[in-house]
Order: structure tokens, then sequence, then C-alpha cells
């Protein structure tokens, strides 16, 4: 088979056999280039109708694009177990021993832009793993980045609203999302990532991906351990400059999706190692940091990875449509051995995820070849609804329990029960929470100077035509977490930090704000 161009239609071969072009119901079209008139210069009949036919597909070619994560591309590939550590830990047969391969397919995105903007945009990018397991599909979608916007499902809708055009004029303003960071500094920790250097990847080979949200793994004792999932690159970290990255908007707004595709095309397959965080449940409650905290890292120090696998992306789509647009995730997917945990946004995503797809692809959307288990074990008693084409369970029952031998459930693979206590009751985060000390660590200790540099350069650029009175209140974010942090941008701003910054907080050592264990409770 020869090499695949990256326009994906072969070589030209104006000699060989054609197929008969045929409507939907297979009747041949004798004419495709000229519509059926009343006479060589007269109007259009309305007996046409393969050119209704062909209107009618083409008026519905565009399925409703994805409200978050819409502009993206992907690739199908294999995960190979490396090291069979973790299988102490769980029960899922995808890492049962070394060697053993499963098929993924892997969808890299933006977040915030729209089904035809730039890929090149500084913006989280999402990272989304299906793992076609024998037992069924594993879904792991994840960011580039480690945490996110907020911890709480009840601010998502409107944060994203933040990150799309206003409503009035329908353009792009920094000041909504600055309105809404500033009110919400749980936020400081991802935007502190987004504004640093690697919130514009050189390309999608070049970034980590992270689970992000906190899942569980459980074994056949029935022991259940809390996981974090990264894919580090193999191909190392790469990052744009703005100025390149908005050249390259202008010029290429598929560039990161024509970077994946060339070098798998060219048999340079990307490569990531999966690694894990593992933490016993029952070091969850006493553990510093609320571990289900999404806008939190679990410190390598107290939960070092161990490696897993391997993830090597070696095809491309054979069509765009069918597998990238088409593809669906949900963290609501998982498989015997893998659970979930008591992360908010994870819960909160879990019956939103499918909800969204069900919307845009049909409910039956489990049913596109993407999308669809590769084991035989895909059996239940849904039944009906648009696009069913698996034989919609033919003549056998539609109820469970039935005496006719339908499917029926498997104890076995039972997760371990989960404690919980507390009254029902909507509740503001407050337990183990600190807004400041991870993203003033990750300015202070874990920035270059130069990178330090680049993030309040990028951060008062993007500040500078928001409202001054938006500007002092997200200032004040950015002294709690490091001191050099908020005089630095304040500086850049042309704001005199004394005016933003309370007098009592001012008065405190640089070195006091640092070490401090809850800097919300300074003032």
């Amino acid at each position: 088979m020869g090499k695949k161009h990256k326009h994906g239609l072969g070589e030209p071969n104006e000699d060989e056999d054609r197929e008969t072009l045929t409507t939907n119901s297979g009747e041949p079209v004798p004419d495709n280039q000229n519509s059926k008139t009343a006479g060589p210069e007269g109007p259009m009949l309305m007996e046409d109708y393969h050119y209704l036919e062909k209107m009618a597909q083409f008026n519905r070619e565009e399925i409703p694009e994805r409200i978050v994560h819409a502009k993206g591309g992907g690739a199908f590939g294999t995960f190979t177990v490396t090291n069979d550590e973790i299988s102490e830990y769980t029960m899922a047969d995808l890492f049962s021993e070394v060697g053993k391969e499963t098929d993924v397919f892997v969808r890299f995105s933006t977040v915030a832009g729209s089904r035809g903007s730039a890929d090149t945009v500084r913006d989280p990018r999402g990272f989304a793993v299906k793992f076609y397991t024998e037992e069924g599909n594993w879904d792991l979608v994840g960011n580039n980045t480690p945490v996110f916007f907020v911890r709480d499902p009840s601010k998502f809708s409107d944060f994203i609203h933040t990150q799309k055009e206003v409503p009035g004029s329908g353009l792009k303003d920094p000041t909504p999302q600055w309105d809404f960071w500033s009110l919400s500094p749980e936020s400081l920790h991802q935007i502190t990532i987004l504004f640093s250097d690697r919130g514009i990847p050189a390309s999608w080979r070049h970034m980590n991906g992270y689970s992000s949200h906190t899942l569980s793994l459980y074994n056949e004792d029935e022991e259940r351990y809390w996981v974090k999932f990264h894919f580090k690159t193999d191909q190392g970290i790469k990052n744009l400059d703005p100025e390149e990255a908005k050249r390259l908007a202008g010029e290429n707004p598929h560039y990161h999706r024509e970077d994946l595709w060339t070098a798998i095309e060219e048999g340079n397959y990307p490569t990531w190692t999966l690694k894990a965080q593992i933490m016993p449940e029952k070091e969850a409650e006493e553990y510093h940091i609320n571990p289900f905290d999404l806008t939190r890292v679990w410190p390598h120090g107290d939960y070092p990875p161990i490696e897993v696998g391997t993830l090597e992306l070696n095809k491309n789509p054979n069509n765009f449509f069918q597998d990238v647009e088409q593809s669906a995730f949900s963290p609501a997917h998982v498989v015997p051995g893998i659970g979930h945990s008591p992360d908010k946004m994870l819960q909160g995503r879990i019956p939103s995820y499918d909800d969204a797809h069900r919307y845009r692809l049909s409910t039956n959307f489990e049913n596109i070849p993407v999308n669809k288990p590769k084991n035989t074990d895909k059996n239940n008693y849904h039944q009906n609804g648009y696009m069913r084409t698996d034989g919609n369970l033919g003549s056998g029952p539609n109820y469970e329990p039935n005496s006719f031998g339908g499917p029926t459930e498997k104890p076995s693979v039972k997760q371990p029960p989960l404690k919980i206590s507390g009254n029902a009751d909507r509740y503001k985060a407050q337990e183990r929470i600190d807004n400041y000390k991870q993203p003033g660590d990750l300015f202070h200790k874990v920035m270059t100077e130069e990178q330090r540099q680049h993030l309040m350069d990028n951060y008062a650029e993007n500040m500078k035509p928001v409202d001054k009175k938006i500007q002092k209140r997200q200032l004040v974010h950015f002294y709690k977490a490091d001191p050099d942090l908020g005089r630095g941008v304040a500086k850049r701003l042309n704001i005199d930090i004394k005016e933003a910054i309370d007098q009592e907080l001012l008065e405190l050592d640089d070195n006091e704000i640092r070490n401090a264990k809850r800097v919300n409770d300074l003032l």
C-alpha cells in the first residue's frame, strides 16, 4: 500500500474502473453535472430528486459543534503496558501484564474557540484518550494542564461564557474572563500555567496530558486507591513564542492538526509515557490538601509517579468527519478496576458529557465506529432512537429481568463501597483550601527567571484593556501568591501596588507570605 498524501485521496488515476454514482437509495445517477430544467434555459423541475437529495444532504452536513473543545484533531494508536506495578492496585484488564496492547483513539483540541478557530491560540488543550479495552471503552478525558479554573461544576458554564465572544458586539474581549478570575481566586493556579510559556504548545506532540481529575482504582480484594494519570511527552516540551503563534494563526489555522498528520504519515510516530500517582483511600482524609480539588496537584515528593506504559499514535484517520468530528468522549465511561472519585467537577461532568453527545450526534452515538466498543459485550436493552443501525435488539426481549436469555448483571465487577457522610447542602469550599500556595510555588520555585518575566509580560499584555478596578482586584491575588508577581504585573500596568494591596498585607515580609500555609487567612 502506497504512502498516503495529506489530502488523503491517493494517487491520481483516471483510467481505472470507477464505481457507479447513485442516490442514497441506490438508484444510478445519469447526470451529476446538469440539473433538470424546462428547456435549455428554463426553470428547474421539482422532479430533479438527485439535486434535491444532494442539497438536503449538504444542508445537514454540519452537526452542531461542541460548545467547548470544538476545534481539534486526532489519531489512532496503541497503548502498551511497560510496568506491572500498577496491577496490584487495579483489576483492570488493560493493565494486567507487561506487553499487553490496547487500541486507542486520541483527540486533541483547544477549549474556547469555534470549529474554524486557530490552533495556536493561548488556551488549554484537551487531551482525550479512548481505550478500546476487552471489557469496554475507557475514556480518559483530560487536558494538557494538571489543574482547572474552577473546583465546582456550578461555575463551569459561567466560566466558559467568559471565554466566548461578548453578547453585545459578538467580539472577543478580555474583560469578562478577568472579571470572573478576579472574583474566583481558585482559578489562579490554572491561569499561572495558561499565561506561562506552556500556554501555547509548539504542537500536540510536544505537550503533556493529564487526567487532571482524581480517579479511583480497585482490585479483587476490594481495596480502593485514588489515582492521577499523567501522559509525559517523549518528544520533550516545546512551546511557541506569542508572536510566532500569532503569525502561524494567520498563515495556517490548522497548524497543530497538520503537524500531527504529517508526523504520522512520515512514520515519526509520537509517544507518551503514562505515569500514575497512587494514594491509598484512607490517606485522603488526613492529607493536607483536598485530593479531589481540581485546582490542586499532588506533590510528587508525597506521591511519586510510577511508570505504567507507552502511548503511541501511528495511524491517521481515514475520514476526518467520521473519526474525529464524530468522536465522543465521556468521563462516565470506565471499565472494571477503574472508577470515579468525589471530585465535584468530575461528578458534574459524568452526566453532562453523554448528554452533550446525545444532542450533537443522536442517542445512538456509541454505534458510530470510532465510539463503538471493540469487545462483543455491548449488550443492553436500549432501543430505537435516531440512527439505530445495530439490529435494535432484533426479536429478543427489551426488558430485564426476563426468562429468554437476555444479558444480565455481573456482580464480580462491583466497585467497593465508598464511605460518605454529611448533610445534603450547598457547601462553599473551606477545608484544606489554599488558592495561593501552589501557584506561588510554581512562580517562585519552579519557573526560571526568564519564564517568570514571560508570565508577567503575558499577564499584563492581556489585562491592558481591562477596567482598572478589575486589574487591581486581580493584582491582590497575584500578590498573595507571590509578592514579586504582584509587583511585577502592577509595574507593567503602571499601577502603584499600594493602590491595590491592603496596607496590612503590605506590611508582611515577602517570605511570610510565601511560606504561609493558609494565605487566605493572612488578613
